[in-house]
């Protein structure tokens, strides 16, 4: 397969404690549905051990799932480990979960694409990925 036809790479990631993965298998199962390739991380994982699937995998998009209300700890820590790889300018990186309003302004200016909370459809997901990926 040459680069130019290569399916967009999403690592669906869950850091930290959080144990509720419902959503992300949900969310997996439509990506690939819309045709892009899924690495699921499993639960509880580092931040580094997300980098590190991120790089090895050579993905296009990170997605971190996270209900526990650790995302303004755990989150810095992923962007920080993929900047230090220099693998974060090639990165789209998007979290979905419960994240409160007044954190998404924070998220956003550390380099977060887009906060996508309860009641974002899957649709919009897929379209904000075809329309944000980096191409590669």
């Amino acid at each position: 397969m040459s680069d130019e036809s290569r399916s967009i790479r999403c690592l669906v990631a869950k850091v930290g404690l959080d144990g509720h993965d419902r959503g992300a298998h949900v969310i997996s199962r439509a990506f690939r549905d819309a045709g892009f390739e899924v690495i699921y991380s499993g639960l509880h994982k580092t931040p580094d051990e997300l980098v590190q699937a991120a790089v090895q995998e050579d993905v296009d998009v990170v997605g971190i799932s996270i209900l526990s209300g650790a995302h303004n700890t755990l989150v810095p820590k992923v962007i920080d480990g993929l900047k230090a790889y220099e693998a974060f300018d090639d990165t789209l990186v998007l979290v979905g979960g419960i994240i409160p309003e007044e954190d998404r302004a924070d998220l956003l200016n550390l380099g977060v694409s887009e906060v996508f909370g309860p009641g974002a459809s899957m649709a919009e997901t897929i379209d904000f990925i075809r329309d944000n990926a980096p191409e590669r």
